[in-house]
């Protein structure tokens, strides 16, 4: 039985292999006859093809994947937060597990973004550099005006100056939450305004939550955040 299952996976991958390293071939008939000539057209093959392709536009695709990434973990990471405020998340988890969730939820954040700036600089379709990626304002990329006023690289700062805010807030999470915690609680109300900035350079400058069902989910969530968060700061003078 395994045996049958196994034998046709191995021949149909042979066979895939074969196709894929093949050059390609065009069938032609002969003029006054019934015979069909084969010949192979000089280029590259299927699998050569894809190995450029992918060399070209791994970065971009990277970029891409890292940003919905850390898009996704900040969305669950201040969900997570402010259900510590209200007791929510203690319902789903173990006080322990909750807090080791959110923290790890935090780094996978911070190295989703990391990624996604690096492999900015590999990208081949948009050139950035590492002062680009580290100065806010001094790239040159998808420039914005807004009623007749010229803001610059606006979106791509946004992202530059979140960078900033999550390594601050991932710092002081680590050495001050048990040190300092008064000055680690005001610190990390910074969080709220770092989503504000993803949550605008996403929609304005990402590639997949630029129209369609992604951008609609986006939204959406940033409406329930905004909710979660406008009762969190009310209590933020007693918790």
């Amino acid at each position: 039985m395994r045996l049958g299952i196994i034998l046709p996976v191995i021949v149909g991958a042979m066979l895939s292999f074969v196709v894929m390293n093949s050059q390609p071939v065009a069938a032609e008939a002969q003029p006054g006859g019934n015979s069909i000539v084969v010949q192979s057209i000089p280029g590259p093959t299927v699998i050569e093809k894809i190995a450029q392709r992918t060399e070209v536009s791994w970065p971009w695709y990277l970029t891409r994947a890292s940003g919905v990434i850390a898009m996704g973990a900040l969305i669950v990471l201040i969900l997570s937060g402010i259900g510590f405020v209200t007791g929510h998340s203690f319902k789903f988890l173990e006080p322990l597990t909750a807090w080791a969730s959110h923290r790890a939820l935090g780094i996978t954040f911070g190295v989703a973004i990391l990624v996604h700036m690096l492999t900015l600089l590999f990208d081949h379709f948009v050139s950035f550099s590492v002062l680009d990626l580290l100065v806010p304002w001094l790239s040159t990329y998808h420039p914005v005006t807004i009623a007749g006023i010229q803001f610059g690289s606006l979106f791509v700062a946004l992202g530059v100056l979140a960078f900033y805010g999550v390594a601050l807030i991932i710092i002081t999470s680590l050495v001050w939450v048990e040190k300092k915690p008064k000055l680690w609680k005001f610190i990390h109300l910074v969080s709220y305004l770092i989503l504000v900035f993803v949550f605008v350079h996403a929609l304005f400058i990402g590639t997949d939550f630029a129209d369609g069902i992604p951008r609609f989910l986006l939204i959406v969530a940033g409406f329930i955040l905004a909710i979660a968060i406008l009762l969190r700061l009310r209590r933020a003078r007693t918790i």
